[in-house]
């Protein structure tokens, strides 16, 4: 009988490689939006099968709860009547496809002759400790800083985005 990690890792890339086709190919933009998120949360299972909890989390928190949900939410303002045909097919796809296949093919070749060392079998352990450490050590002002003029930035976009009062 499988170990349950290969049977949980086998339906997580299912579920990931399934909906990223269908951001690909569905016509409305807003299931492609939705898919996104559930590619995005595939991803961040995969991660927490590797013992990266640190990558998870910013990946649930980054893509999944912040960049999705804000195209989700610009595509709902956007005021466009016809959302069914939104997503249009470009007239490139067939050439999209062959480079995709052929960067498939290239990647899963250097994957199988690649020679894997330090696996011991064990789990490695976990580096959220050693990450939280370094951002609530020397560097939080820094990271503090950051923070601020991201909020700055996105405050003076909405203004930017938003005009002056006479402009209503």
């Amino acid at each position: 009988m499988p170990e349950v990690n290969t049977l949980v890792f086998w339906l997580l890339a299912i579920i990931t490689i399934a909906s990223a086709l269908a951001v690909v190919f569905l016509k409305n933009i807003v299931h492609s939006a939705l898919y996104l998120v559930l590619t995005f949360v595939g991803t961040a299972g995969l991660y927490i099968l590797l013992n990266a909890e640190f990558l998870a989390a910013v990946q649930i928190l980054v893509y999944a709860g912040a960049i999705a949900v804000l195209f989700v939410f610009a595509v709902m303002l956007t005021r466009r009547g016809d959302i069914r045909a939104s997503n249009p097919f470009n007239v490139n796809y067939l050439a999209a496809g062959v480079v995709s296949l052929a960067l498939f093919v290239i990647i899963a070749l250097a994957t199988g002759r690649m020679t894997w060392v330090g696996v011991s079998g064990r789990p490695p352990k976990s580096n959220v400790g050693a990450i939280a450490e370094a951002f609530l050590g020397p560097w939080a002002i820094p990271f503090e800083i950051a923070a601020v003029l991201l909020l700055v930035g996105m405050v003076g976009a909405i203004l930017v985005a938003r005009g002056g009062k006479g402009e209503e």
